[in-house]
Order: structure tokens, then sequence, then C-alpha cells
């Protein structure tokens, strides 16, 4: 089994060992390395790559959004805090979970196995949720649904979750939209808002700040909509389908 390799980053020495000891007690994860510092860390990861950072927010002199602003491809990231007012910000930044101190064993474990699924379809290790062909596999309601990308009408997004609209079916998934987007053939699929992604063939009509699919109304939000006019400009040149 592929273990995820990870670095601890935290200024309390109580936090970050008492972490470590729990992490070991994970069968996929391994520890690599312990930080006291944004600096420290900087340092362990250039010496070696990880896939995976356990980061603390508030340190002295920088923080941990210092270092993943400072990383131009940072690693997955599960954030570990005392301060539960960070995590509107945190999650703008694609992290993989936020995790408050006094952090629960079976919490930091939920935590693991997200960054476990993300890694494998992101990496393609266990071939069950990356879009293969016309079809890929989700897990919902303890079985693995099959979806066709033919029949793929949006995906709406709601903190760790998504729920997948079909022309008939809706299925409640545990995954982040992040890693649906990448899975998702880019020529067909578009992220029209931070909450959605969209079939751009299903699309019926749109306007300035919403599109319609059938009976749903799905806004686009400012910061897509350039990428979205982009392939309505496409399909008025060339007529593609």
């Amino acid at each position: 089994m592929k273990k995820l390799r990870c670095i601890i980053v935290d200024d309390e020495p109580f936090a970050r060992n008492g972490l470590a000891e729990d992490i070991r007690a994970v069968d996929f994860m391994e520890v690599s390395g312990i930080a006291e510092s944004v600096t420290a860390a900087m340092e362990l990861l250039v010496k070696q790559p990880v896939d995976l950072i356990f980061l603390d927010i508030e340190m002295p002199r920088l923080t941990g959004f210092d270092l993943l602003q400072a990383l131009r491809q940072p690693p997955m990231v599960i954030l570990t805090t005392a301060y539960a007012h960070y995590a509107p910000q945190s999650y703008d930044l694609g992290v993989i979970d936020y995790l408050l101190k006094p952090i629960a064993f079976h919490r930091l474990l939920k935590a693991c196995h997200k960054a476990k699924d993300y890694y494998d379809l992101k990496t393609g290790a266990s071939g069950s949720n990356a879009a293969t062909g016309d079809y890929f596999f989700v897990k919902h309601n303890s079985r693995h649904e099959k979806i066709y990308l033919s029949e793929l009408l949006f995906i709406e997004a709601a903190d760790n979750y998504i729920t997948i609209y079909t022309g008939g079916k809706k299925y409640l998934v545990y995954q982040t939209l992040k890693s649906m987007e990448a899975s998702l053939p880019a020529d067909r699929f578009v992220k029209v808002h931070k909450s959605f992604i969209v079939a751009f063939h299903k699309i019926d009509s749109l306007d300035s700040n919403q599109l319609f699919i059938g009976a749903h109304r799905i806004p686009v939000s400012r910061n897509f909509k350039d990428s979205l006019s982009g392939y309505v400009a496409a399909k008025k040149i060339t007529g593609r389908r």
C-alpha cells in the first residue's frame, strides 16, 4: 500500500508530538518530518517532496497562510488550529480539511481518509472516481454508482460534499468540488461559480449572472464569467457540438 508522506508544522511541542503519534497509528500515513515554524517547514520541503502538510495557522513571525501563499505548487494541506474563524478563508485556498484543536482521533482519521481519497483520484490509484471514457464511479449510500458523462447536468458543492445532478437522479457524494473538477474533461465541463461546475452542452440559456439547465437556475460569478464567455464564443464561431 502506498503511504502518504506528510510533515507536521506547529509551534507548540505538545500539539505536534501528539499529532505525530496519532498519525503514525494510521496505516497509510507516514510522518516524514516535523517543523516548529514556517521557515523550518520550507527547509524540509526543499529537501524532500511530501504528499500532505498538517499545518497550524497562528505561529510566530510567519503564519500557516504565509506558507501556503509562498508555495507555488503546494501539496495537500490539512489545517490544524484552535480557531474556528479561519475556516472560510482556508477553504478558498483549497485545503483538504480543517481540524479544530484538541483533535479527536476519529476526526483526524476522517481527514486522513479524505486526503487519501483525493490522492487516489488525482493519481488514478484507485480508479473508482476518475472519469474514464464516458463514465465514472462515485460512492453514494454505501454503493458505487456509475455516472455517464453524457447524463451529467451539473455539480453543486456544499462544504466537503458535492451533489451530482443527472437527467433523472442526484447523488450526494463525500468529495470536494476541486477533486471532481480535476477528474472531468475540461472541454466538456466548466466551472461557473466557486460552488458549481456545469456540463456546457446541457446549458439551455444564460445571461450576465446566471444560466439555466432545464428547470435549474445556476449562478455565474464574476470570477468565472470570462471562462464561460470563452466557451460561448468558441461555439458561436465554430458551431462545434
